[in-house]
């Protein structure tokens, strides 16, 4: 099972995917979890060891592989290097989390990273087809990474949001988007929500089909992030709801540990 996590900076995305990573591994699944948000937050939002974390050089960093895999230093390279039999190499394991950070792909009007977007697809389409294992992706925020087709290959995409105008409207932008993709499973979550009033925003804004959930605003939750070590892994700050949002997406996706 593939799932990428998506939405506006701020609404919350890497907190989702660190709490369904969390539950994810509380039933047993083995998860793959990508960072593939230059922000990179998604490591220590989880509570892996800040020392290991830190050593941990993003893959598309990896130079040396990079040349290899691509053909070398020239102007002409694979378009689809082979790096399946090197993905585990790139991540910190920790119990049945393997986490993986993917490096920020370079943008428009900067020098060419042609080979190493290439190689970093490689990679990532490398978990999103071969892995029998679940995938979790933590995307940059907003659009990049479906303009530029990252997230094909994914089971689902959820995006997250929160309960105001703006927000509501990247939320649709990137649904049209995945679904222009032919992503079949796109899925709003409603996050921060705090009045019956808000509430009744996001119900007025998405069917019952599109929603996957609407989660609270939780002290608890805000409390974590502020600490020096997150507690995730050990049950504090996680989402409230988290485990009705995974039955919902078992249910949607057929997959066992």
């Amino acid at each position: 099972m593939k799932i990428a996590i998506s939405g506006k900076g701020g609404v919350g995305k890497t907190t989702f995917s660190a709490s369904l990573i969390t539950a994810f591994i509380k039933r047993g699944f083995n998860v793959y979890a990508v960072d593939a948000d230059p922000d990179v937050s998604l490591g220590s939002t989880l509570g892996l060891p800040a020392e290991e974390l830190a050593a941990l050089r993003p893959v598309i960093e990896m130079k040396e592989i990079v040349e290899k895999r691509s053909g070398g230093s020239g102007a002409f390279f694979s378009l689809n290097p082979k790096v399946d039999d090197i993905v585990d190499d790139f991540t910190v394991k920790q119990g049945n989390i393997k986490f993986m950070r993917m490096g920020a792909v370079k943008q428009g009007g900067t020098a060419c990273y042609c080979k190493e977007n290439s190689f970093l697809y490689a990679v990532l389409n490398s978990l999103l087809l071969d892995k029998e294992d679940v995938v979790i992706m933590d995307m940059s925020a907003g659009i990049e990474h479906l303009t530029r087709g990252t997230s094909r290959g994914v089971d689902m995409i959820i995006i997250v949001t929160e309960p105001t105008r703006v927000s509501v409207q990247t939320a649709k932008i990137v649904q049209k988007l995945a679904t222009e993709l032919g992503i079949c499973r796109v899925k709003i979550l409603a996050n921060k929500v705090r009045t019956d009033k808000e509430k009744d925003f996001v119900v007025s804004q998405f069917t019952n089909e599109e929603l996957l959930g609407i989660v609270s605003f939780d002290e608890a939750v805000l409390e974590n992030a502020m600490e020096e070590e997150s507690g995730l892994l050990a049950g504090s700050g996680v989402m409230p709801g988290i485990e009705e949002i995974l039955e919902k997406i078992l249910r949607e996706v057929t997959c066992k540990p």
